[in-house]
């Protein structure tokens, strides 16, 4: 038997969340070390499987597949294509950094017991989370991806209500009160999603009479499989409503802003970089895979609401005071393009939907972590608290620009491309919708460009002259983001080669061909 690659590196950093939670409450910085450890490791693999994936061979590769529940037709499936391998790639990288950023979020405070662990566990609950997303991007058995699916809001929930910011102007029961209707508010949004795709799953089996994607998708493409008009329809809003609150789509979005505001900024970045992509991935592997046609006739609908979220996100990043708050309705505004991207059903959307998935939760990694190290130096996330910080803290400044011109698409980052492409991919089969997304791209730099003015230029306010430049940890966090951002934007080959093909075959699912200009004939 072939070594089971997929299986390890979602298995790893379980085990590393395993050790790293058994860890003795004294050695604290023995369990960041170990985490850290794994999750390069962790990264290794996940290289490992990016190299020994051939974007022109099968659709899945490094498949497993082992029966787990027989009586059920239950199995433990797993495959990965370009669009898996990409988000595997993207999570597996993120999350050294993020347990770099944390280093030090979770240390006991001085009015805590001594017996009580919350590094560990806040070191424990990110490796967890990492095993899950990378499972789910794997799994090609629906009911095994929708265990998981579920399974991640448990850590999830425990990060966001247990490890919540510190940067926080009221009293320690007010900001405790707000971390946990942080927590409970995204638990039961995405366990509300959940349940509705529990009873989505059940009706796919009925009809369908097992789990495996491949073999459904092969049975339907031969014909050997036919569904109903209503039961399709119907099958695909049950999955849709899931993934489009975890995506998170208007009019699901309002658990976002709370979760990411009441969280730690790694956590944030694990939240909108991480998790919320296992959303806009499952719209493709599952709506449009196995609900083709519903997938087509729910289209229109579906591109209003990516367009109102792209639009309703901007303008309320533009209002806002909290600087996390702010990134969090930026995250919805660009999650509303992805979606715009995906159904769009032209090549270029989804690719530039696949791209977007990895620009941004890279971008939004890099402007997340560095706004983290900031609020830590002033104690607050009010923009109106900051003012001339690029005088005292260059590095710092320098690097919140980048990741804000990222934000905002600028040509040379790596955003850019992804944007272009979903909105060429738009214009080609819905220009009017390309025409309002393009209002996205205006409000992103009004948003982007007042947070820089605001925060790092002008006189430096008396209680920033004291704040230190980048550390060597932070430094080490945020450059690799800012080099990648770079090289990404005027080199994106490496991830185009990787999940053009895949985008093919999605195409082929929904039996869509790019539409072909419209060119006058020479007179």
């Amino acid at each position: 038997m072939s070594f089971p690659l997929l299986t390890v590196t979602a298995a790893l950093p379980a085990v590393g969340a395993i050790v790293t939670a058994a860890v003795p409450a004294a050695r604290r910085t023995a369990a960041k070390w170990l985490a850290l450890l794994f999750s390069l490791a962790t990264l290794a693999l996940a290289a490992t499987v990016f190299v020994r994936f051939d974007p022109g061979g099968a659709r899945y590769q490094l498949t497993e597949s082992h029966t787990w529940i027989k009586d059920f037709g239950v199995r433990y499936e797993l495959g990965v294509d370009g669009i898996g391998v990409a988000l595997i790639a993207l999570t597996a990288l993120l999350i050294p950094f993020v347990i770099l950023a944390g280093w030090h979020d979770a240390d006991p405070l001085e009015t805590q017991s001594k017996r009580w662990r919350p590094t560990q566990g806040f070191f424990a609950l990110i490796l967890m989370v990492e095993a899950m997303v990378i499972l789910s991007f794997e799994a090609t058995d629906v009911f095994l991806f929708y265990l998981v699916f579920e399974a991640m809001l448990i850590p999830m929930y425990f990060l966001i209500g247990g490890f919540g910011d510190r940067a926080h102007t009221g009293s320690d029961e007010h900001a405790a009160a707000q971390r946990s209707y942080a927590a409970v508010k995204f638990l039961l949004y995405n366990l509300v999603g959940g349940l509705i795709m529990l009873a989505a799953v059940i009706g796919l089996y009925v009809v369908a009479g097992n789990f495996s994607l491949t073999e459904i998708a092969a049975a339907r493409a031969s014909g050997e499989l036919t569904m109903a008009t209503n039961t399709e329809r119907l099958l695909f809003l049950g999955f849709f409503f899931a993934f489009a609150v975890k995506a998170p789509l208007w009019p699901l979005h309002t658990w976002l802003p709370n979760a990411m505001g009441e969280s730690t900024a790694p956590v944030a970045v694990l939240i909108t970089a991480v998790v919320d992509k296992v959303g806009t991935f499952a719209m493709l592997r599952f709506c449009l895979g196995l609900f083709p046609e519903a997938s087509k006739w729910a289209t229109p609908v579906i591109i209003v609401l990516a367009l109102v979220s792209i639009v309703y996100g901007a303008l309320l990043a533009v209002g806002q005071r909290d600087i996390k708050r702010l990134i969090a309705y930026a995250s919805i505004s660009h999650f509303g393009f992805i979606i715009l991207g995906i159904f769009a059903m032209t090549s270029q959307g989804q690719s530039g939907a696949t791209l977007y998935m990895v620009n941004h939760g890279i971008s939004t990694a890099a402007l997340m972590l560095v706004a983290g190290f900031l609020i830590s130096r002033r104690g607050s996330r009010l923009i109106a608290d900051y003012g001339g910080v690029q005088k005292v803290a260059p590095v710092l400044a320098g690097t919140f620009l980048v990741g804000g011109l990222a934000t905002l698409s600028l040509p040379g980052l790596a955003p850019f491309v992804s944007e272009f492409l979903v909105l060429v991919g738009t214009f080609a089969r819905y220009p009017v919708a390309g025409i309002v997304a393009t209002v996205g791209i205006v409000l992103a730099a009004l948003y982007t460009l007042v947070l820089y003015q605001r925060t790092m230029t002008g006189p430096a306010k008396e209680e920033v002259r004291a704040m230190p430049d980048l550390r060597v940890r932070e430094l080490v966090v945020v450059a690799p983001l800012v080099a990648l951002l770079l090289f990404l934007g005027v080199f994106p080959k490496p991830l185009t080669d990787v999940v053009n093909p895949a985008v093919k075959h999605t195409m082929s699912d929904v039996q869509q061909k790019d539409p072909r200009p419209e060119v006058e004939a020479a007179k």
